[in-house]
């Protein structure tokens, strides 16, 4: 309910306010860690993911439309913007196509995301309209509300929305001024109910239409009818039936524009007297016809789509009774495919369909047949397990902490070069974990020169929680004056050689590495000789060296 929610929200901004029709779009999407929060029990950004698609495909060719996203790259970074999709027209796909790989772990810049929209759309110029998508409030000491009157009092044709997931009063009113400062709205999207409102405010506030010419004698002259099926009911009841009428011009080719349209299995509509070009959408699947209208008539339009629709439910096992929400799933047919993560829903061609699920690298595919006017319901099943990876320095501890430790799944088994296919990697114990086909693996470590692995086996639809002894302790050097410390074997080869292991710029340095015994190489700037000194690393031990 949620999703159908949030795209009326955002269907209604991009389409009900015509400066966006005379200008370009940039929508500002939170790709912060916040975002793995659930509404209604599923995931913000899935939310997103699922709702920016299908908005992007109800978009007409010619909007310009870019996408800005930040917080997705980096944690802790106040300056992860990027400017993901330049504005521009036929991006609606690529926009789509960037949220579903986008994977939020950093924080909320969202007053630089919003300047940084701004001067991409090169407001001085253009009439401008950004819409910013967040879940939380400004966490990089910025301030939206100035930001929203310094673009006001600039004098340019900027507008803002702002559209909020989840926040209380207070907090909505803390990004709801940047709307405000624009001349835009803040939608507020807590629940179903509140997001109906928001919708009915934006609609409220967009201007009333201008008076359609009626027909002398008919109170609408054109009536475009859907039907799945040739001999099957008309589709009255639905709401996902995109019509459209588009003028055709002289040369027989559709203008730029639509005379009239709406969402309606069974929608009428009375337009001047003239050549057309009737459209209906359903999903991705489209019918299109010319046909010529008067205004003493009415003529019905009728497209047979010759379809059907796919719900499938993704599992990781048979015994499972609920969607797995992360699990994407597609439904391909007639040269294209649509689809979704978790509980799925497509509108299809008949015939021929296949049916591919994916769960991290685990994947499954399936064909089938579709008839039009059918519904076929399917458990998909993809065999998935997670895996769950810790590491410690030694046996019996201590535990490895932190992000720079990078965890690996790979096969069991190498191949004759010695190197093993990678199937899922992390970096930090815990977290969400890998998602792995079922088998036999490895689990690999690495943290900074010591790495080991440990042999791991993975059920579908089980969690594996597995642990892999680096067997190393830290070298920590602390140098007063130095220009630069390295780390070296302790040993030469039997050419005379001694191992650079690596170092710093830094007067302290510290390293991982596997037990033994090292030389630490401490260089000066000027005249000053360099220094060396023995140190022994002992597994699960700290070893701190003082160089003076």
């Amino acid at each position: 309910m949620i999703r159908t929610r949030l795209l009326s929200v955002l269907a209604a901004l991009l389409f009900a306010f015509p400066a966006m029709a005379a200008g370009k779009t940039i929508i500002v999407l939170d790709g912060s860690g916040s975002m793995w929060g659930q509404i209604d029990g599923t995931t913000k950004i899935e939310i997103a993911r699922d709702t920016l698609r299908k908005v992007m495909e109800t978009l007409p060719d010619d909007t310009e439309l870019g996408l800005v996203a930040y917080g997705h790259r980096e944690k802790g970074s106040c300056s992860d913007i990027e400017i993901a999709i330049p504005p521009a027209t036929g991006t609606a796909a690529a926009v789509a196509d960037f949220a579903d790989r986008l994977n939020p772990k950093g924080k909320t810049p969202l007053t630089d995301a919003v300047r940084k929209a701004a001067e991409e759309l090169r407001i001085e110029e253009n009439a401008a309209t950004v819409i910013l998508v967040t879940d939380g409030l400004e966490t990089c000491n910025a301030d939206p509300c100035t930001l929203g009157r310094e673009l006001e009092a600039s004098g340019v044709d900027f507008t803002a929305h702002v559209v909020g997931f989840g926040l209380s009063e207070e907090e909505g009113q803390e990004v709801a001024c940047l709307a405000e400062n624009t001349g835009g709205l803040y939608l507020k999207a807590d629940d179903a109910g509140q997001l109906a409102e928001a919708l009915e405010t934006t609609v409220a506030k967009a201007p009333e239409p201008e008076p359609k010419p009626q027909a002398a004698s008919v109170e609408f002259n054109v009536r475009g009818i859907a039907r799945l099926s040739q001999d099957g009911p008309d589709m009255a009841d639905s709401s996902e039936v995109r019509w459209d009428f588009i003028p055709l011009g002289a040369n027989g080719e559709p203008e730029s524009r639509s005379a009239d349209g709406g969402y309606r299995g069974v929608f009428a509509a009375s337009v001047p007297a003239g050549s057309y070009r009737a459209k209906a959408r359903l999903g991705r699947i489209t019918f299109e016809t010319d046909v010529d209208l008067t205004e003493d008539a009415t003529t019905d339009v009728i497209a047979v789509l010759n379809a059907g629709l796919v719900e499938i439910t993704p599992k990781r096992t048979p015994e499972d009774t609920e969607a797995d929400t992360g699990a994407r799933v597609d439904v391909h047919f007639d040269g294209t495919k649509d689809g979704g993560y978790g509980q799925t829903r497509v509108w299809a061609k008949a015939g021929s369909i296949r049916v591919t699920g994916r769960i991290g690298k685990a994947t499954v595919e399936e064909s089938h047949e579709l008839a039009a006017g059918e519904t076929l319901k399917l458990d998909l099943v993809i065999g998935s397990g997670l895996v769950v990876p810790s590491a410690v320095y030694a046996e019996g501890g201590p535990e490895v902490e932190g992000n720079a430790i990078r965890f690996e799944v790979q096969d069991a088994r190498a191949d004759i070069s010695g190197n093993r296919k990678t199937l899922g990697g992390q970096y930090g114990p815990g977290k969400q974990g890998m998602d792995v086909p079922p088998g036999d693996y490895m689990l690999y470590a690495r943290l900074g020169k010591a790495e080991a692995m440990t042999p791991i086996s993975v059920r579908a639809g089980e969690r594996t929680e597995a642990t892999v002894n680096i067997n190393a302790g830290v070298l920590a050097v602390s140098a007063p004056g130095a220009y630069r410390i390295e780390f070296l074997e302790g040993k030469k080869d039997i050419q005379g050689n001694q191992k650079n292991l690596g170092g710093t710029y830094d007067v302290k340095a510290q390293e991982t590495l596997p037990p033994g015994d090292y030389e630490v190489l401490v260089r000066y700037e000027g005249d000053r000789a360099e220094q060396r000194r023995k140190a022994s690393v002992t597994a699960g031990e700290r070893t701190e060296v003082v160089v003076e």
